[in-house]
């Protein structure tokens, strides 16, 4: 069996007549975090959007434990065990913290049993249960956006920019929320932030122009600052 719970190959993806993705490539480790890195408009979120179907790959492949998925609609792949948190949040508003919630289940009794898990992470959440996910701040937002996801069974959790916008005090509740759930998921993050992305990562790919021109561990990145420069801009 792979050691990866992801593995995107070489994967080519337009946007109508764009050509966004130009062969770009990425493996999640079972049980660890990666993180996506590059510059705005780089792909970042193209990728996690190819990988769950909604803008598919024309070329290329994608495997989730082991079986393609290139091909399967959003909604299967979402079944079969993925999660994914995009980027601005997209919680309903006029729903409850609850409502959100519950509609995230996929089988009866998902947050039953999660609830207790989603509550320790986020308590913010269960304070706020009875209110609209308009009323929430940013970060609370984020929050439920995140514990929206935990809801059902997932092996695998797609996140987009989880600290895009929020207070430094959000942020690093939110690091040690992801951290947390790696314990029991894997995690593909897209991140900004690189003081961000090399706290809470155990790898890196970096996206640049379509293509996947670097990847290893995080640790190694954090020391090649030639690398980090040419592609990150960041000192």
């Amino acid at each position: 069996m792979s050691e990866n719970v992801l593995e995107v190959s070489n994967i080519h993806t337009f946007i109508g007549g764009f050509h966004i993705l130009e062969g770009v490539s990425v493996r999640v480790p079972i049980g660890a975090i990666t993180v996506l890195l590059g510059r705005n408009g780089a792909g970042k979120t193209t990728t996690l959007r190819s990988i769950m179907g909604i803008t598919p790959p024309i070329q290329g492949s994608i495997t989730f434990c082991g079986i393609p998925i290139s091909g399967k609609s959003s909604n299967t792949i979402a079944q079969m065990g993925i999660g994914f948190v995009p980027e601005h949040r997209a919680i309903f508003k006029e729903l409850t913290v609850l409502e959100n919630l519950q509609i995230a289940e996929r089988k009866r009794g998902d947050l039953a049993r999660k609830s207790d898990f989603i509550f320790e992470l986020f308590p913010d959440l269960k304070r706020l249960i009875s209110l609209p996910g308009g009323s929430l701040s940013g970060g609370q937002q984020q929050m439920l956006a995140v514990a929206r996801a935990l809801v059902p069974d997932n092996r695998l959790l797609l996140i987009d920019e989880p600290s895009e916008g929020l207070a430094p005090v959000i942020i690093e509740h939110m690091i040690r929320a992801i951290e947390r759930l790696s314990a029991d998921v894997s995690v593909l993050l897209v991140e900004q932030n690189f003081r961000v992305a090399s706290k809470l990562a155990q790898n890196y790919v970096i996206i640049e122009e379509g293509q996947s021109p670097a990847q290893g561990r995080i640790s190694d990145l954090i020391k090649d600052e030639v690398l980090i420069q040419r592609y990150l801009g960041v000192a």
